[in-house]
């Protein structure tokens, strides 16, 4: 290769990566709404190869009804969920000079039996005044929240459209062997499915959960404090104990004792392994991911992604494991990389044959 024709290469490998860093810069306040439209592409991707290959319909017309079908089971109920919180946080009223005199009282009673300040009233009211600050930042989301649904509606609209042609692009321009594009492909569905469906369905029952035990043992805004349990189920480590350890604090403090611990043990004994066990039923059904990967990847998701990054951020740590695998496959060790797919696929061809054997 002659001179000017390197330079012509790497001056457009140079203007692609300058150009892709300059756009994803400027797409960052979308990155939500159109990982969310190949997230839900993923899902319905079956439906539309059925209806559009096998049935022959309109691709626009199969569209139109798949993203009806997106609005009617995903983002309605998310968005009547968004608004039924917004109302709750309106209606929300909490006695910051009460809970100020409950805490000085507790403070007090440690400083006398151990002479030690625990707190003084300059960090108690800084405290509590990150409340409003919080609510503000919750309803500043939900703006980005609203502009990310239209975004991912006009994207995935057109995804559905052009889907064929759109995989045959992105599957031509992946950097490997045939037989590794496959696995890559399987393994990336496989994942996607896996975060899309059980980070949200994980999330909800606990935030219904949740909401009995906040019901029953009288904790304030029980229905702000569930939906907040949601989000708070999918951050590693401490997950629903953000939510249910000060609202339990919050009752003792308030003189509530025995609530109090009836909220904690509850949180401690059911909630915490209705956590464990829907997460042990959800990687029998779906991908078994690591739990590391999870925990590192919703903490590097959110710092690059926001709140879809609950999702994407896994994703993004199993994608990058399964490439390094590859590549210490097939470059290090010198042998073909043998993932999950061959084995999907055998057992895929199996029960046909086995089927079929029946149906004979």
């Amino acid at each position: 290769m002659s001179f000017k024709q390197n330079y012509w290469k790497f001056s457009l490998i140079a203007i692609v990566v300058l150009l892709g860093v300059i756009l994803f810069y400027e797409f960052r306040p979308f990155l939500g709404g159109i990982l969310g439209a190949f997230t839900i592409y993923a899902l319905v991707r079956g439906q539309m190869i059925y209806l559009t290959e096998k049935r022959r319909w309109n691709a626009s017309l199969v569209s139109l009804l798949l993203l009806f079908e997106v609005i009617l089971i995903f983002l309605i109920p998310l968005s009547l969920a968004v608004w039924l919180f917004i109302i709750e946080i309106q209606n929300f009223n909490l006695d910051t000079a009460e809970l100020v005199s409950q805490i000085e009282h507790v403070a007090a009673l440690i400083k006398e039996k151990t002479n030690y300040n625990v707190l003084d009233r300059a960090n108690i009211s800084s405290a509590v005044a990150l409340v409003p600050k919080i609510t503000q930042m919750l309803m500043s989301g939900i703006t980005g929240f609203t502009i990310n649904v239209i975004i991912l509606i006009l994207v995935l609209y057109f995804m559905l459209v052009s889907g064929r042609s759109m995989e045959k692009y992105f599957y031509d321009i992946l950097p490997f062997r045939e037989h590794n594009k496959k696995e890559v492909a399987y393994e990336m569905n496989i994942l996607v499915k896996s975060n899309a469906i059980g980070v949200p369905l994980l999330a909800v029952i606990q935030g219904l959960v949740a909401l009995v035990g906040y019901i029953i043992f009288g904790a304030p805004s029980p229905v702000v404090m569930a939906f907040l349990t949601c989000f708070a189920s999918v951050i590693p480590l401490v997950g629903t104990g953000l939510i249910w350890f000060p609202l339990s604090l919050y009752l003792g403090i308030s003189g509530d004792w025995w609530n109090a611990l009836g909220l904690a043990a509850f949180s401690l004994i059911i909630l915490t392994n209705i956590d464990n066990l829907i997460r042990f039923v959800l990687q029998k059904k779906l991908a078994d991911t690591h739990p590391l990967i999870t925990i590192f990847g919703v903490i590097i998701g959110i710092s690059l992604f926001g709140f879809m990054g609950i999702i994407f951020g896994p994703i993004l740590l199993a994608v990058f494991l399964l490439c390094f695998n590859i590549f210490k496959s097939e470059y290090v060790d010198g042998k073909p990389y043998k993932g999950t797919f061959e084995d999907a696929m055998r057992v895929k061809n199996n029960e046909t044959k086995s089927f079929i054997e029946t149906q004979d």
